[in-house]
C-alpha cells in the first residue's frame, strides 16, 4: 500500500505538479525560451526593460529582476525574426551621363541586428529600407557614363551599400550583400535603334567574313594552280631529256636501233588506218606490176 501511495504521489508530482508549476511560473514571468534566430523584447509601461536574442532557456528574474513578474500583466513580449532575408528592386529609373534612360535592378540582403530599434525606431523599417535603397541607387548611380554603368557593377553595388548602411543600422537592420543584377534601357525607341545597329553590324561582319573566306579560297586555288603548272612544265621539260638519253643508249647497238625504228614505223602505219598493198619480193613480174598499181586510183583497197 505504501508503494502504491508513493507511486501515485510521484506520478502526480512529475506529470501534474511540475508542469503546473512551470506553467504558473511562466505566467508570472519567471522564465522563457528563445528559439534559434529569434529575439524577444520585453516592455513594461512603454519602456524596453530587456532584449534576449540568445537561443535556449532563460531565467527572467535573474536577467531582468522583479520587473519580469509584472511584464505578463502590465507589459508586452514581442518576438522578432532575426533570420536573413532578401529583396529585389526592379528597374530603378536612373539616367546616364549621356542622357540615356536606364533601369537598374538591385538585389540586397538584410537581417535584424537590434530588435528594439527595429520595433520602435521606425514604424515600417522594411519599407523604409526599401525606399532608402531605391533613393541611394538613384543618387549614386545617376550621371554615370553609360560604359561604366554597363561594366562596373561591383563598384556600383559597393556605392549603394555604403550609402544605405549607416541609416539601416539606426533602424535596427544590418544590410548584407548588395548586388546590381540588371542594367537595361527603358526607352523602347532606343532599344529598337540599338537592335537595328546590332543587326546591321552583324550583317557587315558576316559579309566581311564571307568575302575574306572567298579571297582565301581564291588565293589557295591560285597557289595550287601555279604549283601544278610549274610541276607540269618541269615534267614536260624532263621528257625530251629522258627520251633523248634512252635513244642515245639504243643507238649504241645498230641492230636494236634498226629494229626499234622499224617497229615504230609499222606501228605508225597501223595506227594511221592508211591502205597498204603487199607485193611479193623483187622479180620481173614485180617490176611490171608496181607502175601499174601506182597508176591506178582505187576507191578502196582492203588492208591486210
Amino acid at each position: 500500500m505504501n508503494f502504491l501511495i508513493s507511486m501515485v504521489a510521484g506520478f502526480g508530482f512529475f506529470f501534474v505538479g511540475v508542469p503546473a508549476a512551470l506553467s504558473l511560473s511562466k505566467i508570472f514571468g519567471a522564465w522563457t525560451t528563445v528559439n534559434e534566430r529569434q529575439a524577444r523584447v520585453f516592455t513594461l509601461f512603454g519602456d524596453v526593460i530587456g532584449t534576449i536574442d540568445e537561443p535556449g532557456f532563460h531565467f527572467l528574474w535573474a536577467r531582468l529582476g522583479l520587473k519580469a513578474a509584472l511584464v505578463p500583466i502590465f507589459g508586452k513580449v514581442q518576438d522578432v525574426d532575426l533570420r536573413l532575408d532578401q529583396e529585389y528592386l526592379r528597374s530603378q529609373a536612373v539616367n546616364s551621363e549621356e542622357g540615356a534612360p536606364m533601369g537598374i535592378g538591385i538585389w540586397y540582403e538584410m537581417s535584424v541586428k537590434d530588435a528594439a530599434n527595429y520595433l520602435f525606431k521606425n514604424a515600417d523599417p522594411r519599407g523604409s529600407l526599401r525606399a532608402n535603397v531605391s533613393n541611394a541607387a538613384v543618387r549614386t548611380l545617376s550621371n554615370m557614363k553609360l560604359g561604366d554603368m554597363l561594366e562596373t557593377r561591383h563598384v556600383m553595388s559597393q556605392a549603394v551599400r555604403n550609402e544605405v548602411t549607416p541609416r539601416s543600422i539606426e533602424w535596427g537592420y544590418q544590410l548584407g550583400s548588395v548586388y546590381v543584377r540588371k542594367v537595361h534601357f527603358r526607352d523602347l525607341a532606343m532599344i529598337r535603334q540599338i537592335e537595328e545597329k546590332v543587326v546591321n553590324r552583324l550583317r557587315q561582319v558576316t559579309s566581311a567574313i564571307r568575302q575574306d573566306g572567298s579571297n582565301q579560297v581564291n588565293i589557295i586555288k591560285s597557289s595550287a594552280d601555279r604549283t601544278a603548272a610549274t610541276e607540269f612544265a618541269r615534267a614536260a621539260a624532263q621528257r625530251p631529256l629522258i627520251v633523248g638519253k634512252a635513244l642515245q643508249k639504243i643507238s649504241e647497238d645498230r641492230e636494236v636501233m634498226d629494229a626499234m625504228f622499224e617497229i615504230l614505223e609499222t606501228q605508225r602505219l597501223v595506227e594511221s588506218n592508211a591502205p597498204v598493198t603487199l607485193l611479193p619480193e623483187r622479180s620481173p613480174t614485180t617490176d611490171l606490176l608496181v607502175p601499174l598499181l601506182a597508176g591506178q586510183l582505187p576507191s578502196k583497197v582492203p588492208s591486210k
